[in-house]
């Protein structure tokens, strides 16, 4: 069992490896050689825990999307006073990484969605992503229709694909400059704020 513990914990230590690489640099020109050195790790050590790149590629994007969906969740659970309204904007907000301390994940993050365009199995593990943050959104959405809030004449799933297609344009945004965080959170609640029937 303990081997099976530190196999698991070396997995995360080289995600972190390649998610430090991918910040500086993308990941176009990520090595195994590269990774080793930054986890402090031997090469054979890389090789034990992925049988190759794309295998290593992939485990990293699964654990950044654990990362951001085990926030939006700690974010729900620490206020379950809210409304479903309330806790649908704090998730969002979750989801688009503007706040300065998750830039650099957010760099991470666009550099597999980048990747992902050209490689199925980072396509695969990006749409199991998006999936399961789809599923909050809705379900948040449906709350908020139980409760009388509007939810948009489409219904709960289609404005969880637009509100999470938002979130996800904003993090783009910022990242390159359009705009700022500042500009992109207001951009979030005038949406969230017409989708509720109020005033942006």
């Amino acid at each position: 069992m303990p081997r099976q513990v530190d196999h698991e914990a070396r997995r995360r230590l080289i995600a972190e490896a390649v998610c430090r690489l991918a910040d500086e640099s993308g990941l176009e020109g990520v090595t195994l050689r590269d990774v080793a050195d930054r986890a402090e790790v031997s090469m054979g050590a890389v090789q034990r825990c992925f049988r190759t790149k794309e295998e290593m590629l992939a485990f990293t994007l699964g654990y950044v999307g654990e990362r951001i969906d085990a926030r939006v969740r700690a974010r729900l659970v620490r206020s379950p006073a809210q409304s479903a309204a309330s806790a649908l904007g704090h998730a969002a907000a979750e989801v688009a990484l503007l706040r300065e301390e998750h830039r650099a994940e957010a760099r991470v993050w666009l550099a597999f969605v980048a990747q992902a365009a050209v490689s199925a199995p980072l396509a695969e593990t990006l749409r199991a992503n998006y999936a399961a943050l789809h599923e909050v959104f809705a379900r948040l959405l449906a709350e908020a229709a139980e409760g009388g809030a509007p939810t948009g004449p489409l219904g709960p799933q289609h404005e969880a694909r637009t509100l999470l297609a938002l979130a996800d344009g904003l993090t783009t945004h910022v990242l390159i400059g359009h705009l700022t965080a500042r500009e992109a959170q207001d951009v979030l609640h005038a949406h969230l704020a017409r989708l509720w029937g109020n005033d942006a």
